[in-house]
């Protein structure tokens, strides 16, 4: 699977991750599913929910999922995934990951430092039920200026 993402709307992911460093961030990626590409078109973030370590783990509480969903209809989007932060940590899934993650889903995780993000991936379960990486095409958005 290749995902297209706006330059923009990574750059509101990664202002995210950085907003609550050193703390693993999370939010939903919502856009278009074509046959072997998703067009990433908004995200949404939400507050982590995790008791107790949040630089470790990440928890989306179940109601945010639902107003995603809800969000998603009524906006014709499909929910396409979920991305969150790796505080100090690359940008691969964890075992932890693995044990949340469902088929069809993208997971999008940004390894994120004090000063930045160094790295961003996309992840998909395969038919063994393991993570397989997804091509990350950005696209810059370029705005053509007429003269008159």
């Amino acid at each position: 699977m290749k995902l297209k993402i706006k330059k923009e709307i990574l750059e509101q992911m990664k202002r995210h991750a950085l907003e609550t460093y050193p703390m693993e961030c999370c939010g939903f990626v919502f856009g278009k599913d074509q046959q072997e590409q998703r067009d990433i078109t908004e995200v949404k973030s939400v507050t982590n929910s995790k008791q107790g370590d949040q630089r470790r783990r990440f928890e989306i509480d179940p109601r945010d999922y639902l107003s995603a969903e809800r969000y998603a209809l009524e906006n014709d989007l499909t929910l396409v995934g979920i991305y969150h932060s790796h505080p100090d940590h690359p940008a691969i899934p964890s075992e932890h990951d693995l044990k949340q993650a469902v088929p069809f889903f993208s997971y999008l995780i940004l390894a994120t430092e004090k000063n930045g993000v160094s790295k961003v991936t996309s992840w998909q379960l395969n038919h063994g039920n393991e993570f397989e990486e997804e091509n990350i095409e950005i696209i810059n958005k370029v705005e053509t200026i007429k003269n008159k």
